[in-house]
Protein backbone atom coordinates (compact mmCIF):
# COMPACT_ATOMS: atom_id res chain seq x y z
CA UNK A 1 0.00 0.00 0.00
CA UNK A 2 1.55 3.59 -0.83
CA UNK A 3 0.38 6.68 1.80
CA UNK A 4 0.75 10.15 0.48
CA UNK A 5 3.98 11.67 1.64
CA UNK A 6 4.32 15.09 2.96
CA UNK A 7 7.27 17.04 3.08
CA UNK A 8 10.51 16.71 4.24
CA UNK A 9 10.15 13.15 2.77
CA UNK A 10 9.14 13.83 -0.59
CA UNK A 11 10.95 11.06 -2.35
CA UNK A 12 12.07 8.67 0.57
CA UNK A 13 10.63 5.07 -1.20
CA UNK A 14 11.09 3.60 2.54
CA UNK A 15 8.21 6.05 3.97
CA UNK A 16 6.27 5.22 0.62
CA UNK A 17 5.31 2.19 0.69
CA UNK A 18 2.87 -0.57 -0.11
CA UNK A 19 2.28 -2.67 2.99
CA UNK A 20 2.27 -6.51 2.48
CA UNK A 21 3.14 -9.68 3.64
CA UNK A 22 6.47 -11.75 2.08
CA UNK A 23 6.29 -14.92 0.64
CA UNK A 24 9.86 -14.94 -0.52
CA UNK A 25 12.57 -12.12 -1.54
CA UNK A 26 15.98 -12.27 -3.09
CA UNK A 27 18.37 -9.75 -1.21
CA UNK A 28 19.78 -7.10 -3.67
CA UNK A 29 21.05 -3.98 -3.13
CA UNK A 30 19.57 -2.48 -0.19
CA UNK A 31 17.61 0.83 0.36
CA UNK A 32 19.13 3.07 2.86
CA UNK A 33 17.01 4.30 5.94
CA UNK A 34 16.29 7.51 6.11
CA UNK A 35 16.99 10.09 8.94
CA UNK A 36 13.58 9.37 10.20
CA UNK A 37 13.81 6.23 10.75
CA UNK A 38 15.57 5.10 13.63
CA UNK A 39 16.91 1.21 13.04
CA UNK A 40 15.75 -1.32 15.70
CA UNK A 41 17.12 -4.54 14.37
CA UNK A 42 18.28 -6.64 11.58
CA UNK A 43 18.46 -9.86 10.43
CA UNK A 44 19.13 -11.99 7.54
CA UNK A 45 17.80 -15.28 6.61
CA UNK A 46 17.43 -17.56 3.60
CA UNK A 47 14.38 -15.69 2.54
CA UNK A 48 13.91 -12.18 3.46
CA UNK A 49 16.68 -9.54 4.55
CA UNK A 50 14.66 -8.14 7.67
CA UNK A 51 14.79 -4.76 9.07
CA UNK A 52 12.82 -2.77 12.13
CA UNK A 53 12.48 0.19 12.27
CA UNK A 54 10.76 3.10 14.22
CA UNK A 55 8.91 5.94 12.67
CA UNK A 56 9.98 9.12 14.68
CA UNK A 57 7.05 10.55 16.34
CA UNK A 58 7.85 14.28 15.55
CA UNK A 59 7.34 13.49 11.81
CA UNK A 60 4.74 16.14 11.79
CA UNK A 61 1.16 15.62 9.84
CA UNK A 62 3.05 12.07 8.54
CA UNK A 63 0.25 8.76 8.70
CA UNK A 64 2.83 6.60 10.40
CA UNK A 65 4.48 8.96 12.57
CA UNK A 66 5.20 6.79 15.31
CA UNK A 67 4.89 3.69 14.42
CA UNK A 68 7.33 0.68 13.75
CA UNK A 69 7.56 -0.82 10.33
CA UNK A 70 8.57 -4.04 8.99
CA UNK A 71 10.81 -3.82 6.54
CA UNK A 72 11.34 -6.77 3.67
CA UNK A 73 13.00 -5.87 0.58
CA UNK A 74 15.06 -4.08 -0.76
CA UNK A 75 13.14 -0.80 -2.15
CA UNK A 76 11.83 -0.87 1.55
CA UNK A 77 8.50 -1.79 1.34
CA UNK A 78 6.66 -1.98 4.43
CA UNK A 79 4.81 -5.21 4.98
CA UNK A 80 3.84 -5.07 8.55
CA UNK A 81 3.26 -1.67 11.05
CA UNK A 82 1.97 -1.27 14.45
CA UNK A 83 1.55 2.07 16.85
CA UNK A 84 3.38 0.48 19.66
CA UNK A 85 1.13 3.73 21.90
CA UNK A 86 -2.17 2.62 20.54
CA UNK A 87 -1.42 -1.13 21.02
CA UNK A 88 -0.86 -0.50 24.58
CA UNK A 89 -4.08 1.29 24.74
CA UNK A 90 -6.13 -1.62 22.51
CA UNK A 91 -6.24 0.39 19.31
CA UNK A 92 -5.49 -1.77 16.68
CA UNK A 93 -6.10 0.06 13.88
CA UNK A 94 -3.38 1.44 11.47
CA UNK A 95 -5.29 4.01 8.98
CA UNK A 96 -3.96 1.23 6.22
CA UNK A 97 -5.83 -0.92 3.93
CA UNK A 98 -5.66 -3.63 6.85
CA UNK A 99 -8.29 -1.85 8.74
CA UNK A 100 -10.30 -2.48 5.22
CA UNK A 101 -9.83 -6.17 6.16
CA UNK A 102 -11.25 -6.24 9.22
CA UNK A 103 -14.73 -5.50 7.76
CA UNK A 104 -14.61 -8.96 6.19
CA UNK A 105 -15.34 -11.34 9.34
CA UNK A 106 -19.72 -9.94 9.30
CA UNK A 107 -20.18 -11.40 5.49
CA UNK A 108 -18.86 -14.80 6.31
CA UNK A 109 -20.90 -17.75 6.42
CA UNK A 110 -18.68 -19.24 9.35
CA UNK A 111 -16.42 -17.07 12.08
CA UNK A 112 -13.09 -18.16 10.79
CA UNK A 113 -10.18 -16.83 8.80
CA UNK A 114 -7.21 -17.61 6.78
CA UNK A 115 -4.96 -14.95 6.55
CA UNK A 116 -2.24 -15.91 3.88
CA UNK A 117 1.16 -13.97 4.27
CA UNK A 118 0.71 -13.12 8.09
CA UNK A 119 3.93 -10.67 8.24
CA UNK A 120 3.98 -9.53 11.74
CA UNK A 121 0.65 -9.82 12.56
CA UNK A 122 -0.94 -6.33 11.73
CA UNK A 123 -3.80 -7.62 9.86
CA UNK A 124 -4.51 -10.68 12.79
CA UNK A 125 -4.22 -8.39 15.83
CA UNK A 126 -7.46 -6.22 14.32
CA UNK A 127 -9.54 -9.34 13.62
CA UNK A 128 -9.44 -10.51 16.87
CA UNK A 129 -9.73 -7.21 18.68
CA UNK A 130 -13.00 -6.40 16.87
CA UNK A 131 -14.36 -10.10 16.17
CA UNK A 132 -14.33 -12.13 19.80
CA UNK A 133 -15.40 -15.21 18.01
CA UNK A 134 -12.94 -15.23 14.51
CA UNK A 135 -10.80 -17.71 14.44
CA UNK A 136 -7.51 -16.59 12.95
CA UNK A 137 -5.09 -19.42 10.91
CA UNK A 138 -2.21 -17.70 9.22
CA UNK A 139 0.83 -18.79 7.19
CA UNK A 140 4.29 -17.24 6.56
CA UNK A 141 6.87 -18.41 4.65
CA UNK A 142 9.71 -17.01 6.59
CA UNK A 143 10.11 -18.47 10.68
CA UNK A 144 12.55 -15.43 10.91
CA UNK A 145 9.95 -12.79 9.98
CA UNK A 146 7.52 -14.60 12.83
CA UNK A 147 10.80 -14.56 15.21
CA UNK A 148 11.20 -11.09 14.68
CA UNK A 149 7.59 -10.08 15.17
CA UNK A 150 7.42 -11.55 18.28
CA UNK A 151 10.33 -10.17 20.02
CA UNK A 152 9.20 -6.62 18.05
CA UNK A 153 5.43 -6.21 17.39
CA UNK A 154 4.02 -8.30 20.06
CA UNK A 155 3.05 -11.08 18.15
CA UNK A 156 3.93 -13.77 21.43
CA UNK A 157 1.62 -11.77 23.53
CA UNK A 158 -1.33 -11.63 20.97
CA UNK A 159 -0.67 -15.44 20.86
CA UNK A 160 -0.14 -15.71 24.50
CA UNK A 161 -3.66 -14.10 25.02
CA UNK A 162 -5.76 -15.07 21.96
CA UNK A 163 -4.58 -18.88 22.37
CA UNK A 164 -7.85 -20.26 21.62
CA UNK A 165 -8.18 -18.91 18.30
CA UNK A 166 -4.61 -17.55 16.58
CA UNK A 167 -3.10 -20.65 15.11
CA UNK A 168 0.21 -19.23 13.08
CA UNK A 169 1.61 -21.93 10.47
CA UNK A 170 5.02 -21.71 8.70
CA UNK A 171 5.02 -22.89 5.26
CA UNK A 172 4.13 -21.57 2.02
CA UNK A 173 0.50 -20.43 1.63
CA UNK A 174 -0.43 -21.35 -1.33
CA UNK A 175 -0.19 -24.90 0.20
CA UNK A 176 -2.53 -24.23 2.87
CA UNK A 177 -4.83 -26.62 4.40
CA UNK A 178 -8.47 -25.76 5.23
CA UNK A 179 -10.52 -27.78 7.74
CA UNK A 180 -13.25 -29.51 6.17
CA UNK A 181 -15.80 -27.16 4.66
CA UNK A 182 -13.31 -24.70 4.24
CA UNK A 183 -12.81 -21.49 5.85
CA UNK A 184 -15.31 -18.93 6.31
CA UNK A 185 -13.26 -16.47 4.65
CA UNK A 186 -9.39 -15.49 3.51
CA UNK A 187 -6.75 -12.53 3.29
CA UNK A 188 -4.39 -13.04 0.60
CA UNK A 189 -1.44 -10.64 0.92
CA UNK A 190 1.37 -12.32 -0.96
CA UNK A 191 4.47 -10.55 -2.07
CA UNK A 192 7.64 -11.85 -3.50
CA UNK A 193 10.67 -9.59 -4.41
CA UNK A 194 9.13 -6.58 -3.77
CA UNK A 195 5.85 -7.28 -6.41
CA UNK A 196 2.00 -9.09 -5.94
CA UNK A 197 3.12 -13.25 -6.06
CA UNK A 198 3.60 -13.98 -9.73
CA UNK A 199 1.36 -17.11 -9.09
CA UNK A 200 -1.79 -14.51 -8.41
CA UNK A 201 -1.57 -13.13 -12.06
CA UNK A 202 -2.79 -17.13 -12.94
CA UNK A 203 -6.88 -17.95 -12.90
CA UNK A 204 -5.80 -21.37 -11.91
CA UNK A 205 -3.83 -20.12 -8.59
CA UNK A 206 -7.05 -18.30 -7.31
CA UNK A 207 -9.90 -21.27 -8.02
CA UNK A 208 -7.16 -23.04 -5.97
CA UNK A 209 -7.14 -20.71 -3.55
CA UNK A 210 -11.48 -20.49 -3.83
CA UNK A 211 -10.88 -24.26 -2.41
CA UNK A 212 -10.31 -23.24 0.95
CA UNK A 213 -12.91 -21.39 1.67
CA UNK A 214 -16.75 -22.40 2.29
CA UNK A 215 -19.42 -22.14 -0.12
CA UNK A 216 -20.56 -18.38 0.38
CA UNK A 217 -17.39 -17.37 1.74
CA UNK A 218 -15.14 -14.31 0.76
CA UNK A 219 -11.58 -13.29 0.34
CA UNK A 220 -9.81 -9.78 0.20
CA UNK A 221 -6.83 -9.39 -1.57
CA UNK A 222 -4.20 -6.76 -1.19
CA UNK A 223 -3.54 -6.30 -4.98
CA UNK A 224 -0.47 -3.80 -5.38
CA UNK A 225 -0.75 -0.78 -7.49
CA UNK A 226 1.13 2.02 -8.76
CA UNK A 227 2.99 2.68 -5.70
CA UNK A 228 4.74 -1.03 -5.60
CA UNK A 229 8.50 -0.89 -6.31
CA UNK A 230 9.40 -4.16 -7.51
CA UNK A 231 13.38 -5.70 -7.30
CA UNK A 232 12.90 -7.19 -10.72
CA UNK A 233 12.88 -4.96 -13.79
CA UNK A 234 9.38 -4.87 -15.63
CA UNK A 235 7.71 -5.39 -12.71
CA UNK A 236 5.04 -2.37 -12.92
CA UNK A 237 3.28 -1.94 -9.83
CA UNK A 238 0.05 -0.95 -12.28
CA UNK A 239 0.43 -3.66 -14.96
CA UNK A 240 0.81 -6.26 -12.24
CA UNK A 241 -2.21 -5.23 -10.24
CA UNK A 242 -4.44 -5.15 -13.32
CA UNK A 243 -3.24 -8.67 -13.84
CA UNK A 244 -4.04 -9.93 -11.08
CA UNK A 245 -7.52 -8.74 -11.03
CA UNK A 246 -8.23 -10.02 -14.62
CA UNK A 247 -7.08 -13.57 -13.45
CA UNK A 248 -9.24 -13.06 -10.51
CA UNK A 249 -12.60 -12.00 -12.63
CA UNK A 250 -11.56 -14.81 -14.87
CA UNK A 251 -11.63 -17.56 -11.98
CA UNK A 252 -14.15 -16.21 -9.89
CA UNK A 253 -17.02 -15.00 -13.02
CA UNK A 254 -18.00 -11.81 -14.31
CA UNK A 255 -19.56 -9.36 -11.59
CA UNK A 256 -18.11 -11.28 -9.17
CA UNK A 257 -15.26 -9.17 -7.46
CA UNK A 258 -15.02 -5.75 -6.06
CA UNK A 259 -11.73 -3.32 -5.44
CA UNK A 260 -11.35 -0.35 -3.79
CA UNK A 261 -8.57 2.13 -3.67
CA UNK A 262 -7.16 2.55 -0.32
CA UNK A 263 -4.17 5.43 -0.67
CA UNK A 264 -3.29 4.15 -4.01
CA UNK A 265 -3.44 0.54 -2.89
CA UNK A 266 -5.83 -1.97 -4.28
CA UNK A 267 -8.05 -4.68 -2.43
CA UNK A 268 -10.19 -6.62 -3.83
CA UNK A 269 -13.32 -8.69 -2.57
CA UNK A 270 -15.01 -11.67 -4.17
CA UNK A 271 -18.46 -12.48 -3.92
CA UNK A 272 -21.50 -10.56 -4.65
CA UNK A 273 -20.87 -6.86 -4.71
CA UNK A 274 -22.74 -5.68 -1.85
CA UNK A 275 -24.81 -2.42 -3.30
CA UNK A 276 -27.91 -2.60 -2.70
CA UNK A 277 -28.61 0.11 0.43
CA UNK A 278 -30.44 -2.75 2.51
CA UNK A 279 -27.57 -5.26 2.54
CA UNK A 280 -24.82 -2.41 2.79
CA UNK A 281 -26.48 -0.92 6.11
CA UNK A 282 -26.71 -4.86 7.85
CA UNK A 283 -22.59 -4.76 6.96
CA UNK A 284 -22.32 -1.49 8.82
CA UNK A 285 -24.48 -2.36 11.66
CA UNK A 286 -21.93 -5.41 12.40
CA UNK A 287 -19.09 -3.06 12.42
CA UNK A 288 -17.25 -0.98 14.98
CA UNK A 289 -18.22 2.66 14.12
CA UNK A 290 -14.87 3.89 12.49
CA UNK A 291 -14.65 0.54 10.19
CA UNK A 292 -18.08 1.23 8.68
CA UNK A 293 -16.85 4.10 5.74
CA UNK A 294 -15.33 0.84 3.86
CA UNK A 295 -18.79 -0.29 3.13
CA UNK A 296 -19.19 2.63 0.80
CA UNK A 297 -15.70 2.62 -1.21
CA UNK A 298 -16.19 -0.58 -2.93
CA UNK A 299 -16.98 -0.73 -7.04
CA UNK A 300 -17.73 -3.19 -9.28
CA UNK A 301 -14.63 -4.36 -11.02
CA UNK A 302 -14.77 -3.23 -14.81
CA UNK A 303 -12.05 -6.05 -16.71
CA UNK A 304 -12.58 -3.38 -19.38
CA UNK A 305 -11.51 -0.45 -18.30
CA UNK A 306 -9.28 -2.17 -15.55
CA UNK A 307 -11.40 -0.63 -12.52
Amino acid sequence: MALPVPNPLPNSPILRPHFAAAAAARTPSVQPLPDELQLVAEVRSPYNHIRVADVSPRLAGHPLAGARILLLDGPGNIHSLSFPRRTHHHCPLTATYFDAFATLPPLLPRPSLAVLGFGAGSAARALLHFYPDLAVHGWELDPAVLAVARDFFGLAELEKDHAARLFVHVGDALQAEAPHGGFGGALVDLFANGSVLTELQEADTWRRLAGMVAPEGRMMVNCGGGCVESEEEGRDGEAVKDATLRAMATAFGEGMVSVMDVDESWVAMTGPPVTAPAEAAAWKARLPPELRHFVDMWMPYNNKSGE
